[in-house]
């Protein structure tokens, strides 16, 4: 660590060329940003938000310059703790995203913050992806997946990061830019660093000229292993600047800086089938593993009993599981092809050589997708179960192995008994079989010193059986880490390991890129810095810090994610126990409010990303509602009592704002509001252009034919006060429109009764007051009960949100669509659609997500229009009811990249919520409206329909 003088003589410097808002060194946020998903916990002393190459090579050599051990962060889903420090941080965010495919597809180029899923997507429809394909796919970034070299379920060892590796544009310690995908890059670097170049020239004829030690190293990575320093690069490459590139795989950030990886791709088959296979012991399933490897299989994923018992009780799963002895086994397998006949070939041939093997059940495979993704749930279910039935303040910690195929059953059993001598009963051992790959997972409470001893015990004997007895490698995928770093020389020997030891000094002499992981002299370095873990909250209390929940939270670049709001939490828990730091502590709960509370969308999506299904969202509601006074709650409390008065102010307020607009402009009108808001120290909300013109007065029922059905409209508080916006070309209010679009398809529309006062209860929820979210709900049940005709006829609520929370929470048995569903189920094929040769942009809200009507969405939109535009990095839009107005920064920071996601010729979009679509409309400089509009626009009545015609409830 660095002295004072020159820590803030390196502060000085980055001030220079990086704004104060990119430099973090308060409690809270150093704290939260330095937490990743491993059992270790050191706090930064600085983070800096890193927006390209060129601040990054100019970040390096000051560091070097000064000492100042700096450490590369991406999306933190390491197990090992290899992105943590208590130095500096480099962070890695959303500035780093750009990629690059080439025209066959054949090769990919993408910069390090890129979501592994991501970049599979967008190779989706060229039938290619990359080659890894790690268990946190849809949440680590490309950075991670190289720098650790993780593999995954399908990859194996001949489609990994080293392996399907291209080029790379690569930013070593002194602050040099090579790209070895540029023969100019690589003859400049060859002459700029000659030392460097022939010292890795030389290195490599040495290894290689001893033939022992090159034919160990070989041996070595034979299996997956990313245990040390991908010592292969040496054996297998010649050409010295090669050698450099593949040696960057897996270095974990402590050879230099990967700015960006070009990857050769590789055929994604359409075809897929899946058998989830079931042994009576573990032997007979790894002997089965043995007979298929050389056979077509895509992935063979080996569970053990105690695994398989983790997740027999979950729904969906077959209930053969449950009568399955203390010994057996199973392997979900995988077959992949281009064509559905050479599937079928293929699954029969491993139904065929397994017939020497004992089986508890006749082998059949199934190519029915929603099939095959029940039985992989079962594996993926593996983790969360584990993690979600732990004693709470225990750590989940997940360790992975590889052995030669051969001695698969003899480790598995060697791991069961290892569990039980050290009193880890009900651990459960699961793994990519075909490559020999083991996961084990193990929930140890590290708050109790007896604890950690045990820990270090089980650790040390774990090392000494793979290596002597089994001869395999410690770390197969996850990257080597703190966690096996004092270990990595007993897996070597002294000789290989004498070789990373001076890779190490030739690419970081200063010691200074992410020290202490992967080599470490510290034989205790696995046990010190252990994490926290305090109950909180039943609520949170089973997050296992994983960073799932990251990719698609909207305050990720502004503000916490729900992991960090949960960090955040821990710490003020941990310190108020201990009564340690109450001035660090007041700190961090005071920033908290608005990094944690107040910029939180509460949009629930966290949950459905968490693999133990945490709903963060929630949580805040909770807190929020805690924070409130006796003063708000009457106020809220009031506000529920004359809701119908404060709908009709809040027209008039539109309407006045909507006509001062008219006269004086936008600039004026923005430079005036703009101004009032600073006045008013963000407490007055901030006017947009997009603002809406005030919706039309409260509508009527009005009576159809005695042939036509009835639905039963709710419009929402939203869609009764908010018309289009100025300038829009729709003018028709959203109610106005859709009482148009369901009378066109033949419905009766029918409101109910005393309308203008209902609300389904959101905005009181969202904001802290349950009771009075409740009471509004249950009153609008009433009504809607008896406009119904005591749940006769559907309800059609036209707002996503509302329809979400009257879906989940109405229990009166009324029948409640959203109006997506409605649209999609009963009313599209009562028009006659004329599509319109245009591009649109559709935005599912968080929830229509919630609610799966996502392709009920689509398929409308599909329907009347050409092409449709679901932007993929746009996820929650972050208005959150009235947060756009109040922290308009959130929905900045949700949509900063929708605009350049759409394409010119896309000059409308659709979604479904009117609040949703102010910011949507901002954020794209394109009008989005409720795809109600959308519809209504292009279609006509069906002249065949006959008067009788109408719908049943569901």
């Amino acid at each position: 660590m660095a002295n004072a003088n020159d820590f803030e003589s390196f502060l000085k410097e980055l001030k220079g060329f990086i704004p104060e808002s990119r430099l973090i060194s308060d409690p809270l946020r150093t704290l939260t940003y330095g937490t990743d998903a491993s059992l270790y916990r050191l706090i930064p002393r600085l983070v800096v938000r890193v927006s390209g190459e060129s601040e990054m090579t100019r970040i390096l050599p000051l560091a070097n310059r000064h000492r100042i051990p700096v450490t590369f962060r991406a999306a933190g889903t390491s197990l090992s703790g290899q992105a943590i420090t208590d130095s500096v941080l480099l962070v890695v965010g959303d500035e780093w995203r750009k990629w690059r495919i080439a025209r066959d597809a054949s090769r990919i180029s993408l910069q390090p913050a890129i979501v592994g899923g991501h970049a599979n997507r967008l190779l989706a429809p060229h039938g290619r992806k990359i080659g890894p394909d790690p268990a946190s796919l849809n949440a680590c970034h490309i950075g991670g997946i190289a720098a650790n070299n993780a593999s995954g379920m399908c990859c194996g060892t001949a489609q990994n990061s080293y392996q399907t590796l291209d080029s790379m544009r690569v930013i070593l310690a002194d602050g040099t830019l090579l790209d070895t995908g540029d023969p100019e890059s690589r003859a400049a670097f060859a002459r700029s660093h000659s030392g460097l170049v022939e010292a890795l020239a030389e290195l490599g004829q040495r290894t290689r000229a001893d033939t022992a030690l090159a034919d160990r190293i070989r041996e070595k990575f034979r299996i997956k292993n990313t245990c040390g320093y991908s010592l292969n690069a040496l054996v297998d490459f010649e050409d010295p600047i090669d050698i450099l590139q593949h040696l960057m795989i897996g270095s974990e950030g402590t050879l230099g800086f990967i700015a960006e990886i070009t990857y050769r791709t590789v055929v994604d088959p359409k075809h897929k089938a899946t058998a989830l296979i079931l042994f009576p012991d573990i032997a007979s399933a790894c002997r089965a593993i043995q007979i298929i490897k050389p056979l077509p299989v895509a992935a063979a994923e080996l569970m053990d009993r105690a695994s398989l018992h983790s997740v027999e009780d979950k729904p969906g799963v077959p209930a053969a599981l449950k009568g399955l002895g203390p010994d057996a086994a199973a392997l979900l397998v995988e077959t992949r092809a281009d064509d559905a006949g050479l599937l079928a070939e293929q699954g029969q041939t491993i139904v065929s050589a397994l017939s020497e093997v004992e089986t508890l059940s006749p082998v059949t495979f199934t190519a029915n997708r929603p099939e095959c993704d029940r039985l992989w749930a079962i594996r993926s279910g593996l983790f969360p179960s584990v993690g979600s039935m732990r004693k709470t303040g225990t750590t989940v910690i997940i360790e992975d192995v590889a052995v030669a195929v051969p001695k698969l059953a003899a480790l598995t059993m060697d791991l069961q008994d290892l569990f039980r001598r050290h009193g880890y009963e009900g651990s459960i051992i699961f793994g990519h079989a075909l490559e020999g790959n083991l996961h084990f997972v193990i929930t140890p409470d590290l708050g109790q010193p007896e604890a950690v001893e045990r820990y270090r015990a089980f650790m040390d004997e774990l090392s000494e059986m793979v290596v002597a007895r089994h001869d395999g490698s410690l770390k197969a995928e996850h990257g080597t880490g703190r966690n096996m770093a004092p270990f990595v020389e007993l897996e070597w020997g002294a000789q290989a390991y004498g070789l990373m030891r001076e890779l190490k000094g030739l690419f970081d002499p200063e010691n200074l890129l992410n020290p202490g992981v992967l080599l470490n002299d510290d034989p205790d370095v696995h046990t010190r810095n252990l994490k926290p873990m305090p109950a909180v909250d039943p609520l949170i209390d089973k997050c296992i810090e994983c960073g799932f929940c990251e990719p698609t939270c909207p305050s990720r670049a502004v503000t916490l994610t729900p992991r960090q709001r949960i960090v955040a939490l821990r710490e003020l828990a941990r310190l108020d126990n201990s009564g340690e730091a109450p001035a660090r502590a007041k700190q961090i709960r005071k920033s908290y409010r608005y990094q944690g509370l107040d910029t939180c969308a509460v949009d629930s999506l966290c949950a459905l990303a968490c693999p133990v299904g945490i709903d963060t969202g929630k949580m805040v509601k909770q807190l929020r509602g805690k924070g409130w006074g006796p003063a708000a709650h009457r106020v809220s409390g009031w506000m529920a009592g004359h809701f119908g008065p404060i709908t009709v102010a809040t027209r008039a307020a539109l309407g006045s704002a909507h006509a001062l607009h008219s006269i004086i402009g936008t600039r004026m009108m923005s430079g005036m509001t703009g101004g009032f808001r600073r006045l008013s120290g963000g407490r007055i909300p901030l006017w947009n252009p997009f603002m809406p013109r005030a919706a039309r007065s409260a509508p009527k029922s009005r009576p159809a034919g005695p042939w036509a059905p009835r639905v039963v409209y709710f419009p929402s508080c939203a869609s009764r006060t908010m018309g289009p916006a100025r300038g829009d070309p729709e003018t028709e209010s959203l109610s106005v429109k859709t009482e148009a679009l369901l009378r066109k398809a033949g419905y009766e529309v029918v409101y109910p009764e005393g309308i203008g006062a209902f609300c389904c209860g959101q905005p009181f929820e969202s904001k802290g007051f349950p009771d009075d979210a409740a009471a509004k709900l249950k009153e609008l049940e009433a009504s809607l009960w008896e406009a119904s005709r005591q749940g006769q006829d559907p309800v059609v609520f036209d707002t996503s949100p509302c329809a979400f929370r009257a879906r989940r929470d109405i229990q009166s048995g009324l029948s409640v669509y959203d109006l997506a569903d409605f649209l999609h189920d009963f009313v599209l094929d009562r028009l006659e659609i004329s599509r319109v040769s245009e591009t649109i942009a559709l935005h599912p809200t968080c929830s229509t997500i919630k609610m799966g009507l996502q392709p009920k969405l689509r398929a409308i939109a599909e329907a009347c229009a050409e092409k449709v535009v679901v932007p993929a990095q746009v996820h929650c839009c972050g208005w959150s009811g009235d947060r756009g107005f109040t922290f308009p920064e959130l929905n900045a920071a949700a949509l900063k990249d929708l605009r350049s996601e759409l394409p010119d010729e896309c000059e409308d979009g659709y979604s479904s919520s009117r609040t949703c679509e102010i910011g949507l409309s901002l954020h794209s400089g394109r009008h989005y409206r409720s795809i109600v509009y959308l519809l209504d626009r292009c279609s006509q009545p069906r002249k065949d329909l006959l008067p009788q015609g109408g719908i049943t409830k569901p």
